[in-house]
Parts: C-alpha cells; sequence; structure tokens
C-alpha cells in the first residue's frame, strides 16, 4: 500500500502542475457586445451589400443576444459561435475577425451572408 502510494505521488504532482488543455473546437469566449447588422453580396450595379434585417442580432451580455424582442444564448468555441437558445437556436457562424462573422450552412461551408458589429451598444 505505500508503495502504492510513493509511486501515485509523483504522477499526481505531474498532472497537477500540466497546464489544462483547450476544450475540443476551441477555447471558450465570447463576442463582443453590440448590434450585428446582416447582409448578402450585392453586385456591381448596385450597392456593395443588401441588408437582411430579419437576421441582425444584437449581444447584451457576455453569452445572450437578442434577436426582434426575444433573447437566446449563444456559444463561442475558438472561431466557431453557435446560438444555443432562443429564436435563432442552431444557427451557425464563423467569426472571421472580432467584429465580423460569416453564417454557416448546412454543409459546414460558409455561406455569402455577413454579420458585422454596427455599434457598440446593445441596440
Amino acid at each position: 500500500m505505500i508503495r502504492s502510494i510513493a509511486l501515485a505521488a509523483p504522477l499526481l504532482a505531474l498532472s497537477l502542475a500540466a497546464p489544462a488543455q483547450a476544450v475540443p473546437g476551441g477555447e471558450i469566449g465570447t463576442l463582443d457586445i453590440g448590434r450585428y447588422v446582416c447582409e448578402l453580396p450585392g453586385d456591381a450595379s448596385g450597392l456593395a451589400g443588401r441588408a437582411v434585417p430579419t437576421v441582425d442580432f444584437a449581444v447584451v451580455n457576455a453569452s445572450s443576444y437578442r434577436s426582434g424582442d426575444a433573447m437566446g444564448t449563444y456559444l463561442l468555441t475558438g472561431d466557431r459561435m453557435v446560438m444555443t437558445s432562443g429564436p435563432r437556436k442552431g444557427e451557425r457562424y464563423h467569426r472571421v475577425s472580432r467584429d465580423f462573422l460569416r453564417r454557416i450552412g448546412r454543409d459546414g461551408r460558409d455561406t455569402t451572408l455577413r454579420c458585422v458589429r454596427a455599434s457598440r451598444h446593445r441596440g
């Protein structure tokens, strides 16, 4: 018994000293608070983008968003964000940069729909 404890002690010390491993998908984070406006690309004969206000949302605190009059939560892991509850539950986005998201389609690829943080207010 004493020998077992003596052998286990260095392993325990090593496991306590090792840095924590990242979660699958990347580290958990949050989006910056503010209003995100979404659009589809335009064409050469018109505007650079076509607004899609029905997709706009606002991040109101660490992991909550508002879409219209309803609230929901989201989870950001690495550069992937998924709306986990509320009116937009199941929608997925690729965080391209701090204030720029691109919607992910059912096939797992980025779509042409893009959302950018337009204001720092909770919208």
